[in-house]
């Protein structure tokens, strides 16, 4: 199981950027998930390879879209090649397909707004900074 332990050994502030993204694209797609996909069936999010409980704290409920696009992202990010890891817009080498890139897009679009609204002024900073 892929967990913020595994990535420790390697190399600190490796297992901070990954841990921190692993994080934030739980939180995004979650957010996206609670607001836009109200009516349709969600379950517990599962992953074999990643502790959900362990990077988010709490336990998340997602649509099957979500969570197929989660369990995804968490898989690419898991394993990119790229360190430091550049922002996926600016990154030479995509590894989304077209149709996945679309959707994160659209999910980091919505759910970036939506947090920085609520009050989290952080995601802006990392944003701009």
């Amino acid at each position: 199981m892929l967990a913020l332990t595994t990535f420790m050994s390697k190399n600190d502030k490796l297992s901070q950027d990954i841990s921190r993204d692993w994080k934030t694209l739980v939180e995004f797609i979650n957010v996206y998930c609670s607001n836009r996909h109200i009516d349709s069936d969600k379950n517990l999010f599962d992953l074999k390879t990643h502790n959900i409980q362990e990077i988010y704290g709490q336990d998340v409920f997602l649509c099957p879209s979500c969570s197929k696009l989660l369990a995804h992202a968490l898989t690419k990010r898991s394993y990119c090649p790229m360190h430091p890891k550049p922002a996926c817009r600016r990154c030479p080498d995509h590894c989304y397909s077209p149709a996945y890139r679309e959707a994160i897009r659209e999910v980091m679009q919505y759910s970036g707004k939506k947090l920085v609204l609520s009050g989290r002024l952080d995601y802006l900073f990392r944003l701009l900074f």
